[in-house]
């Protein structure tokens, strides 16, 4: 039950907000929260309004459907829940609106749960402390800016949602990121349009890169690899169009990037990539589709694992297929070492303020044949880089990031387009003063964009010796005007902008949890292609489970073999890198989890921990079945361990999974008559 109908008096936001319109108004969660509570009033968003002035004012407006309505979920269901761990599946589904692009964004952020957490504080509800009211975070040019909306919904004359909406009814969260990102950006109509990358960048703060799929290089499938091993979030984008093709791919469409595989088919491999459409539906239908008969080149057990015969917008296809059929790559990961693997320490980073104003620091590109009169009014950045662990006169490249982000011009995110922005690199010595012209006439830069790009983010990685740079970002055009934020990413740096009173701006630090156990395990399985249990086995005792404390796990062989055949879907005895680092990946979740319920670092879990670290890790079962896992993988005091932990944690998202796929209504797996008689038969 809501703790208000929806008759009662609303508390408005107005006279709480500061800051000018063209601006995104600052608002106090907590504050507006608490005095709804105190007057018990449910929150009305007077900056964000409900009405057609948030949805917009061009063409969106003709799609609506008639007697648009806003709705409370408390008004549309019975039982509303703002998030749930137990769908684990992704389950949004795109509405009228065309921010495909925004959706297949936020399916990639929901594989990750804790950067999930980040931009939608999952402890909300619409019953502890419930006022109508919801905060989420999204990162915007250089910090997290928290945006607060009412839970006032667009919904058409059945109580249906008009934009995004799960496939679960009563789930909301999704509708309400919606909402807030719209705020963000100006109003609904401001999500008509955009790229992948916009969103993965408003949701993290990472870096992103777009590879051309025409242009791949041909480690590709390394880097999609590493990538879906580390933290990273993949989108890709279709070739331009607006129409369902034959092959059941859309033109002008965004998809997101959920899985990868390697498959063996007549004794040789396929590599497959697995994607889902924003809409919930509509799927390829050429090799690896589901209807395709490629399944049966492969063994029972894999394609029972894999393939989904549903019309739930998830498909396979091969990577050479992707490559043709799809324009665009986006990766987003939290750290930069990604396109080139260098191991090394801890990633720097440091970000700056700029701005292009016309007559003083907009002063365009270098113009090839003409006199480069304005080239240097623009903005310049000095920057040191040098390998940490050998000093600063050590002379190995230094891998350095560059990221040049544009701010927008309007409140409005579609008002004004952005502007083509780029960047140039000087070798650059000893003078700390703003640089004249001659210097730009005498020296040539090292790097230059060989295209301005209209984009919110253009980055580029260089292989840099250590020393003194000089970086100009500039606009396609001088005079023209805009903010910017320029981002540098290296193992040890200086950077900051020559001439300003800024001074020096110290880098921070970002942890790459991945790093160095992926070079460790390379190695391994340069040497072993395939590792069979018992190497499983000295692999895991061999490593350090920093997250567990003091008492560290022992896999036994046994323990490691029912590992293997979990993983060992073609039933070759062994497991391949790929296998391992799903694996892995698995096994820091999990080790989060268990040593966040393990209170008191006793290296076991009683019933409520065990119930809780499951919830934690995806998992949710009633407190009966919770009991009799506990009794089955537990010890004789009914405790569990970390190493029976693991073994249930992936024998019950293994069983999950397969369920999933064969289940035809998502709630049992039904046998017809011939094949109960079969059954009997074979008995």
């Amino acid at each position: 039950m809501p703790l208000w109908s929806s008759s009662q008096r609303s508390w408005k936001s107005g006279q709480d907000t500061v800051g000018a319109s063209s601006q995104l108004p600052r608002q106090d969660y907590e504050a507006l929260q608490e005095r709804c509570l105190r007057d018990g009033c449910l929150f009305e968003d007077d900056t964000f309004p409900a009405t057609l002035s948030s949805i917009g004012s061009g063409h969106l407006l003709q799609k609506l459907p008639g007697h648009l309505q806003w709705r409370r979920p408390t008004e549309l269901h019975v039982n509303p829940h703002f998030y749930s761990a137990e769908t684990k599946r992704l389950d949004l589904c795109q509405g009228l609106l065309g921010d495909c692009w925004f959706l297949a964004a936020l399916q990639a952020l929901t594989l990750h749960q804790d950067i999930l957490s980040q931009v939608v504080p999952l402890n909300q509800s619409f019953t502890e402390n419930y006022a109508g009211i919801f905060q989420f975070r999204f990162w915007h040019f250089g910090r997290w800016v928290p945006v607060v909306i009412d839970d006032r919904l667009p919904v058409n004359e059945a109580g249906q949602l008009v934009f995004v909406s799960s496939i679960f009814k009563n789930l909301f969260w999704g509708a309400l990121l919606e909402k807030a990102y719209a705020k963000l950006c100006g109003s609904y109509e401001d999500l008509q349009r955009g790229q992948v990358s916009d969103a993965l960048l408003d949701f993290t703060g990472g870096v992103t890169v777009t590879i051309k799929l025409a242009e791949a290089p041909g480690n590709l499938w390394d880097i999609l690899t590493r990538a879906t091993y580390g933290r990273t979030l993949i989108g890709c984008q279709t070739h331009s169009g607006e129409r369902v093709l034959e092959n059941g791919l859309v033109d002008g469409h965004a998809y997101t990037l959920i899985g990868i595989r390697k498959v063996t088919c007549h004794h040789k491999p396929e590599y497959l990539v697995k994607l889902r459409n924003p809409w919930g539906m509509v799927e390829w239908k050429g090799d690896w589709s589901d209807s395709s008969s490629t399944w049966e080149l492969l063994s029972p057990k894999e394609k029972m694992v894999l393939l989904r015969k549903k019309d739930d917008g998830e498909f396979w296809m091969t990577l050479q297929d992707f490559k043709v059929h799809f324009k665009l790559l986006v990766i987003c990961k939290l750290t930069p070492g990604l396109l080139r693997h260098e191991v090394g320490q801890k990633w720097s980073y440091t970000a700056q303020e700029g701005r292009w104003e016309k007559g003083t620091t907009a002063g365009g590109p270098i113009k090839l044949h003409q006199a480069r009169d304005t080239f240097w009014k623009n903005p310049q950045f000095l920057l040191s880089v040098w390998r940490p662990q050998e000093g600063r006169m050590f002379l190995m490249p230094c891998s350095v990031l560059v990221s040049l982000l544009q701010k927008p011009r309007h409140r409005h995110r579609n008002r004004k387009p952005h502007l083509a922005i780029g960047f140039y690199l000087f070798r650059f010595y000893d003078d700390q003063k703003k640089l004249p012209p001659e210097f730009f006439l005498q020296n040539n830069p090292l790097s230059f964009p060989e295209a301005f790009f209209p984009e919110k983010e253009v980055s580029q990685e260089l292989w840099l010796e250590p020393g003194t740079y000089l970086i100009v970002p500039c606009t396609s055009e001088a005079w023209q005007e805009s903010e910017f934020v320029l981002r540098v990413f290296s193992r040890k740096h200086i950077f900051y902008e020559i001439g300003s009173n800024s001074g020096i701006v110290f880098s921070k630090e970002i942890v790459d949890q991945t790093e160095g156990h992926d070079e460790v395990f390379t190695k391994l399985f340069e040497k072993c292609p395939e590792i069979n249990a018992a190497q499983l086995q000295r692999i895991l005792n061999q490593l350090t489970w920093s997250g567990l404390g003091s008492t560290q796990p022992l896999f036994s062989l046994d323990a490691c073999q029912s590992i293997l055949a979990l993983l060992d879907l073609n039933a070759s005895g062994t497991v391949s890198i790929q296998e391992f680092r799903d694996l892995w990946k698995q096994l820091m979740l999990y080790q989060a989890v268990f040593h966040k319920q393990d209170s008191n670092q006793s290296g076991c879990l009683n019933w409520s921990q065990l119930r809780a670290a499951m919830k934690g890790g995806g998992i949710v079962l009633s407190d009966d079945i919770c009991l009799l896992m506990l009794i089955r993988y537990g010890g004789p005091k009914l405790q569990m361990d970390f190493v029976s932990f693991v073994l249930l944690m992936l024998r019950a998202e293994k069983t999950e999974s397969v369920f999933q796929n064969l289940s035809q209504d998502g709630k049992g797996i039904y046998l017809q008559k011939p094949e109960d008689n079969d059954s009997i038969k074979g008995e």
